[in-house]
């Protein structure tokens, strides 16, 4: 069975209700998975499609499920435990679930609620390491 990613998203767009503390969560949890912050500036900061800026009086901070991959494992345990460390709350501890053979997860809500979840779908190849995108000339 193949599964084909990349296709749908173009980027998530939260609103945080302090971006300095929503900042720290995810840049502590996600560098687990070797992801770093890509871009950063005045109330604002991005994630690979992962874009987060400051609420305001006239939007509310955002409320969503969001399922980061991980490599194996040891990673989702590893992203369990950096994302508690973070300021994250337990919403499920690592261990298998019944989605489907080896789904492999867990489950944390950050600073404002959202559903965060490390998942490894069990050992898999890969076409290639990421989507790469070039402006055509």
């Amino acid at each position: 069975m193949q599964f084909h990613t990349g296709r749908l998203i173009d980027h998530v767009h939260l609103r945080a209700s302090n971006v300095a503390t929503t900042r720290y969560f995810y840049e502590k949890a996600l560098a687990v998975l070797g992801i770093p912050i890509t871009a950063r500036g005045e109330g604002w900061f991005q994630v690979d499609e992962l874009f987060v800026d400051a609420a305001d009086a006239r939007t509310a901070p955002s409320h969503v499920h969001l399922a980061f991959q991980a490599r194996d494992r040891d990673t989702v345990d590893a992203f369990y435990r950096a994302a508690l460390a973070a300021g994250g709350t337990d919403n499920g501890a690592p261990g298998e679930r019944h989605y489907h053979p080896g789904y492999y997860a867990c489950f944390v809500l950050d600073p404002d609620g959202n559903n965060i979840e490390a998942v490894f779908h069990g050992p898999s190849t890969r076409s290639a390491p990421s989507v790469l995108i070039e402006p055509t000339p």
